[in-house]
């Protein structure tokens, strides 16, 4: 990864190609990489959709390699959504690809002045871009399938669906998986419609006749890896718990927990949450002939994904997430899991963010266009959404907007970004990530349920408001650190409870690049991350006052515990205070 793409799709004369040495932005990856470049590029003040927004796509530092769980993506651009520094992580086979073909980033700039869709090939002759209007509106499985039958079995696809065209504020940007199906998605924050205003449908990727990364100490890396692997495979959530269930093992956990938000953030409990669990999801996988376990990109050794199969025993969806499987379930008071793969199949096929979705229709729900517990009806408001009516482009705002259009009074976002499957009154820490992220409400950015919920790393009760800040922080650090290396975030699990796994992680990087990081050094990392975003969310007029939970998490308590946030806003404004 010694160079970078840019791809000027405003030029005169059509898109133009520059490939450049990485110069200032070398020894970035990931997260890093799409943050910098962002924050210096990007003018704070642009229109998220104009010529001047860029979107970064990037590999992580140890993408492309053997290390296992090493496959993650960053997207990065300004965020129609949220109006800041947006960095959306997907898994698939995407990174791995473009790291082996020797990419740090893929930017593309300007805007065309003609309506025309292109399409972008890039493999080990270079790069191709091609008018394909063709591809105009198709959804990302019928895509897909067209462009395997131009470039093969041996690619790795990015795309957009018709949000994406539509330039939808929740439009994603869809990665291939193994099967090259359009499962995993950088969902968050309304990437695709960046991706859609370059009027780029897709990006295909081929490295057949490229060789695996290189490390410098192939010794010590293989070593290493063994080390991290073993680690990972022998700790109870990443080697035992989200195998065996997914992701949605989460389901009764947060339930019983009494975190579990029910029709639209009403209350922490579900009655059907047992119907929708990852025990009850794997069990039936598994009886139609689908998959209970199965890794997202090769590499992958917790292989919390899964495939999901219709009552035939035919192919629906990739395994429902825990997050899809609250928004279009419990959120919308929904109990029925063939509902919710429907669901999640029609967002991954229209290119929309299942958590912005769901929560979008629960809010709907709230405002009466829907019964809670009516599957049918948010199927049918979903594709309103694909066929872009007048309806369809409300929801397609995400939200906070249908909950403004509708006079819908409890609307759960922050920085306009819909708040993921847990409800911050009842877990407290995640409550602070919700408030401070930089990215908007949103539980990757510092997964304080590890150490709240399961106590993982430690324990700080969920339902006080002592140490939520200094969880947040210090996971919000460790997590911006992490997203830079490619690696996928469930690692944590294993780091914070085994300190061997997380020197393991660093002898990787030490022994493939040649350097010498220490904990110290990953710390730093995370810090200057998170100051750099903090900084452009500065200058695009972000103050202390969007660092907060609507008003109603304070003001109304939630049952079963019957507690509000209860963290001041005082101690909000601390978490950066490094």
């Amino acid at each position: 990864m010694d160079k970078i793409l840019r791809i000027d799709m405003g030029a005169d004369g059509g898109p133009k190609i520059t490939e450049t040495p990485l110069g200032d932005y070398a020894g970035l990856g990931g997260r890093a990489m799409t943050t910098t470049v962002v924050s210096r590029e990007v003018p704070p003040l642009c229109h998220p959709l104009s010529a001047e927004n860029k979107l970064v796509i990037a590999p992580g530092l140890l993408s492309g390699t053997i290390a296992a769980m090493s496959g993650r993506l960053s997207v990065g651009c300004k965020s129609p959504l949220t109006g800041g520094i947006k960095e959306s992580n997907s898994g698939g086979q995407a990174a791995q690809v473009l790291a082996r073909l020797g990419y740090a980033a893929i930017i593309l700039e300007g805007k065309p002045k003609t309506d025309d869709i292109y399409k972008i090939l890039i493999d080990k002759n270079g790069v191709k871009i091609v008018i394909d209007n063709s591809l105009k509106m198709l959804p990302n499985y019928d895509l897909v399938t067209k462009i395997r039958s131009e470039f093969g079995d041996k690619i790795a696809c990015m795309s957009i669906g018709p949000a994406g065209e539509m330039m939808m504020n929740i439009a994603s940007i869809a990665c291939t998986d193994m099967e090259l199906r359009p499962t995993r998605h950088a969902g968050r924050g309304g990437v695709g419609a960046v991706m859609g205003s370059k009027r780029v449908k897709a990006i295909v990727l081929d490295d057949s006749g490229m060789p695996m990364r290189t490390p410098k100490d192939p010794v010590k890396f293989k070593a290493a890896n063994k080390v991290f692997t073993e680690g990972l495979l022998k700790h109870p959530v990443t080697g035992q718990a989200l195998p065996a269930y997914g992701t949605n093992v989460l389901t009764n956990i947060l339930n019983e927990a009494g975190g579990y938000p029910t029709n639209n953030f009403k209350e922490g409990r579900f009655a059907g949450a047992a119907k929708i669990s990852g025990e009850a999801q794997a069990e039936l996988e598994v009886k139609r002939g689908g998959l209970a376990t199965h890794g997202c990109h090769r590499g992958c050794v917790i292989r919390c994904s899964g495939i999901y199969n219709d009552k035939d025993g035919h192919f629906l969806s990739k395994q429902p997430e825990y997050e899809t499987v609250w928004s279009h379930g419990g959120h919308c008071g929904i109990d029925d899991l063939d509902s919710i793969a429907m669901l999640d199949f029609l967002d991954d096929n229209y290119g929309v963010d299942t958590i912005e979705m769901g929560v979008t229709i629960g809010v709907a729900m709230d405002a009466g266009l829907a019964k809670f517990g009516d599957a049918e009806a948010a199927i049918n408001l979903v594709k309103e959404v694909g066929k872009g009516s007048p309806l369809g482009r409300i929801l397609g705002s995400g939200a906070g907007v249908t909950g403004r259009v509708y006079g819908v009074e409890r609307v759960p976002v922050v920085k306009n970004q819909a708040m993921p499957a847990y409800d911050p009154r009842a877990v407290k820490g995640i409550g602070v990530t919700y408030a401070t992220s930089t990215m908007g409400a949103d539980h990757t950015a510092g997964y304080c349920i590890a150490t709240n919920i399961l106590k993982v790393g430690g324990f700080v009760d969920p339902l006080k408001p002592e140490g939520q800040i200094e969880l947040s922080r210090n996971l919000q650090i460790a997590t911006a650190a992490i997203d830079s290396t490619g690696m996928c975030l469930f690692i944590a699990f294993a780091i914070l409870d085994q300190p061997e796994t997380f020197q393991a992680l660093l002898d990787l990087l030490n022994s493939f690049y040649g350097l010498s990081l220490t904990g110290d050094s990953v710390v730093e990392l995370g810090k200057k991350v998170l100051s750099t975003e903090r900084d452009f969310n500065t200058r695009a007029g972000f103050t202390a006052m969007h660092d907060r939970l609507p008003r109603y998490f304070s003001t109304e308590p939630v049952a079963p515990h019957n507690v509000t946030f209860g963290v001041k806003d005082e101690d909000l404004d601390k978490v950066f205070a490094w």
